[in-house]
């Protein structure tokens, strides 16, 4: 099976050489961050419809975990084009996080458009390294479809736990790998390589439950899912949220 799934990885990969070409001469990376937002505004968009009540319903408890102004200080980690905006509660303060400067003309336009938020500020930087936030001044911490893409989750991870104010929560919603056993995953095996390289860095066979399970949160409520979307590569996904 090895064999086969590696003969499969060869034969994508030729199918789209120009893009393996333009990444040995050093060239995709910069190609890749100033039109992936682009590609991300047509997804997201299309993400979201077929996922809104599952948004809906993971983003329903955030305001129980608003400070004792009654106001909600929230973080968004890859906040790419803005796409969950639209379920925050009204009147929390946002700050937004992404280490991709050009998703940020996407962002002005979804925050023109959520007049319910109060936006603090937008920082280029990894989650991997936040410094710029202090130590137990957020209320929450939200990524969707991040995890897949970070360089470190053990370390990501332990920043959000940083950022996050004791009682406070972590919240995610992640596309991870299959089960082995199933014809998902073989393909996911066969895809990966191409797709991590297309897509920015995106791990389709990550296993990011694992991180979770063992980073320093009190309390973690996760759920896997089959998702409904018309990408069945992706439809393996875990959501919920973890109280430091």
């Amino acid at each position: 099976m090895a064999v086969l799934v590696s003969v499969l990885q060869l034969a994508v990969s030729l199918s789209v050489f120009p893009v393996y070409l333009l990444h040995f001469l050093g060239l995709w990376n910069w190609i890749c961050k100033r039109f992936f937002p682009y590609f991300m505004v047509r997804f997201t968009e299309s993400y979201n419809k077929e996922m809104a009540a599952k948004k809906q319903e993971l983003f329903s408890s955030l305001q129980q975990f608003a400070g004792p102004s009654g106001r909600l200080t929230l973080m968004e980690i890859g906040c790419g084009t803005g796409a969950n905006f639209k379920f925050y509660p009204e009147g929390c303060r946002v700050t937004c996080i992404d280490p991709n400067p050009n998703f940020e003309k996407f962002l002005i336009s979804s925050i023109a458009q959520s007049r319910h938020l109060h936006f603090d500020r937008f920082l280029v930087a990894s989650g991997e390294d936040m410094h710029h936030i202090a130590d137990n001044s957020m209320d929450a911490v939200v990524c969707t479809l991040v995890l897949c893409s970070v360089q470190n989750q053990e370390k990501f991870l332990k920043e959000v736990h940083r950022v996050l104010r004791p009682g406070g929560a972590f919240y995610f919603m992640e596309h991870v790998a299959a089960e082995p056993s199933t014809w998902n995953f073989f393909w996911q095996q066969v895809l990966h390589p191409t797709w991590f390289l297309i897509f920015d860095g995106c791990h389709l066979t990550r296993e990011s439950w694992r991180a979770l399970e063992a980073a320093s949160f009190s309390k973690l409520h996760l759920q896997h899912l089959q998702a409904p979307l018309s990408w069945k590569i992706v439809r393996p996904h875990i959501l919920g949220y973890a109280m430091k």
